[in-house]
């Protein structure tokens, strides 16, 4: 439930955000901004103000624009979304790769026409419906399917045995916490993970592999790339298994949730799975996983519609508001993969800090509908939508479990 919270005398109260976790439902307060004022004052987690951008023609301008920051976020002493749980020279992670010269490698890594990815990805999707038809209904489809498939992948493309997964896994559930202060487990863990992937770099078996962390374990031998430390090398893993399996597992959690509770877009797709690739699409844009979002620093004075946007103010871009707002997609909540611009949603970002692994994101969860929907064609929620229990404080919109039968 959304309160108003006092400011400064003279200035009207407050919207706390985030506003809703409940994923079965967009946060009624998501509409009624965007249309009265889609550049709107709130007040974070954190306790600090924001300008939250709700229309899709403003969030689009935010995104593409450099005078809005991703790295500038961490700096010291500037309005906070939350509290970082990575330390701070992580946050622009992909303008680091960059920087250091390891952007081939990471889109080589990313890119899921990789010899193999895709039959494997097919394979393991089997092998996770065969154990849950040997267990029988009902079943946690999150925690038995979605989450060992998306880590699954991502200990692949990095080269690190499946086993592996669990470990840096269960890092997560504190990595992206929405937090108004430090976590003390985030340290902790983060100190950990990075030693632990380090030691793969170190690895014999990593080396004899065609992933990513041994193609970076090779790159130490190379006297071009003799500026990069293995703590550099192995922040590169840890943050990509980190933010990938959160990413894509979260979003086919939430991709199923919708179909669960919309039986007719879930009948449409399991009859015509022609059309699953097209309904990732429109599962991408109707999607409500983005849990708060996508933090930007404004870095000199901006006109935001009507709104004077300050240089040192921190600007907020709701993607879900963009994604839904009528006035780029008609009718925006019906779910239609026909849509002309079905593409056009945000959800994986926009401008300089575009998601590099768009293409593997869609193939991981249309091949994960595909084989579902194919192999469990009675898919449906074990439990009423009003009892799914939901994260709070996180990242990411989830349930804390998806019981399922079929």
């Amino acid at each position: 439930m959304t309160t108003a919270t006092g400011t400064r005398a003279g200035h009207p109260p407050l919207l706390d955000f985030p506003f809703s976790w409940d994923g079965t439902q967009v946060p009624a307060e998501v509409e009624d901004i965007r249309a009265a004022t889609p550049v709107q004052r709130v007040r974070t987690i954190a306790g600090d103000e924001a300008w939250l951008v709700s229309s899709y023609e403003l969030c689009a301008q935010v995104l593409k624009d450099d005078r809005f920051s991703l790295k500038d976020t961490s700096a010291p002493g500037v309005p906070r979304q939350y509290a970082l749980t990575i330390p701070p020279e992580v946050v622009n992670n992909m303008g680091n790769i960059t920087g250091a010269g390891l952007r081939r490698a990471v889109l080589k890594a990313l890119n899921p026409k990789s010899p193999g990815l895709l039959e494997w990805l097919r394979a393991e999707a089997h092998r996770l419906v065969d154990r849950l038809l040997a267990d029988g209904p009902t079943a946690d489809l999150r925690g038995a399917f979605c989450e060992p498939y998306s880590a699954g992948m991502h200990c692949r493309i990095l080269g690190i045995p499946q086993t592996e997964a669990p470990a840096f896994a269960r890092s997560l559930d504190i990595a992206f916490m929405n937090a108004p202060c430090p976590v003390t487990g985030a340290r902790i863990n983060w100190d950990r993970d990075i030693a632990r992937m380090t030691a793969l770099l170190d690895d014999p078996a990593t080396h004899a592999t065609t992933g990513l962390m041994g193609e970076l374990a090779a790159l130490r031998d190379d006297p071009d790339y003799a500026h990069l430390t293995d703590e550099m090398l192995a922040t590169v893993g840890v943050t990509l298994f980190g933010a990938g399996v959160i990413s894509t597992s979260g979003f086919l959690t939430m991709a199923l949730v919708h179909l669960l509770t919309h039986p007719i877009a879930r009948d449409l797709l399991r009859e015509r799975p022609d059309l699953i690739g097209p309904g990732v699409e429109e599962l991408l844009r109707v999607n409500l996983s983005i849990g708060d979002a996508l933090p930007r620093l404004a870095l000199a004075d901006v006109r935001l519609g009507d709104v004077g946007i300050r240089a040192g103010e921190l600007v907020l871009v709701l993607v879900e508001g963009a994604n839904l707002d009528p006035g780029k997609f008609p009718d925006p909540h019906r779910f239609d993969v026909h849509r002309d611009n079905v593409a056009d949603h945000l959800s994986f970002g926009g401008g300089a800090h575009y998601c590099p692994a768009t293409a593997l994101g869609r193939a991981h969860a249309r091949i994960a509908l595909e084989v579902l929907l194919a192999r469990l064609p009675q898919l449906a929620l074990a439990v009423p939508p009003g009892q799914l229990v939901w994260r709070t404080g996180f990242m990411k919109r989830i349930p804390e479990r998806l019981p399922v039968t079929w």
